[in-house]
């Protein structure tokens, strides 16, 4: 997946400037079937935006503890299982394709087009179309959730 990523900063005088223009070479996997790019990535709340640092270059999982995450993610037909929760709150875009998300028996189809805001549910991404599905993710530091007085833990 090639994804050009266009990142904003200051000169010494203040000018706005663009600092980065590149196809992204932050690209990694962590399963058959689904391409990551890394696109930024911040730490803390307010967001600093000061600072010469490549973002992408800081992550180091899914979400960041007291942080963002800013990835796109290619699913290939037929991706490997990943039944997953994460302490955060995921901000998704559906950008081409067709996916399933099953959470708990429950499925829901999402295409191109649809938003998706998961809230630290259990949930795994399957592709049963022919075709790969494309999807823009905001990943926000959240607390775990608790039901029933029991934490329900990240895992996957």
């Amino acid at each position: 997946m090639k994804m050009r990523r266009v990142v904003t900063a200051h000169d010494g005088d203040g000018k706005a400037v663009v600092a980065i223009d590149e196809i992204s070479r932050d690209v990694v996997s962590f399963r058959p079937g689904a391409t990551i790019t890394n696109v930024w990535s911040t730490a803390g709340f307010p967001v600093d935006n000061a600072g010469a640092a490549d973002g992408a270059k800081e992550i180091t999982g899914t979400t960041r503890d007291g942080g963002t995450v800013f990835r796109v993610i290619e699913y290939a037909p037929g991706v490997a299982p990943r039944n997953h929760r994460t302490n955060s709150i995921d901000y998704a875009v559906v950008l081409s394709g067709e996916i399933d998300m099953e959470m708990d028996g429950t499925v829901v189809t999402l295409r191109a087009g649809d938003v998706l805001v998961q809230r630290g549910t259990i949930h795994d991404w399957i592709n049963r179309s022919d075709k790969p599905c494309v999807i823009a993710f905001v990943l926000i530091d959240a607390r775990p959730v608790e039901h029933g007085g029991k934490m329900l833990a990240a895992r996957g």
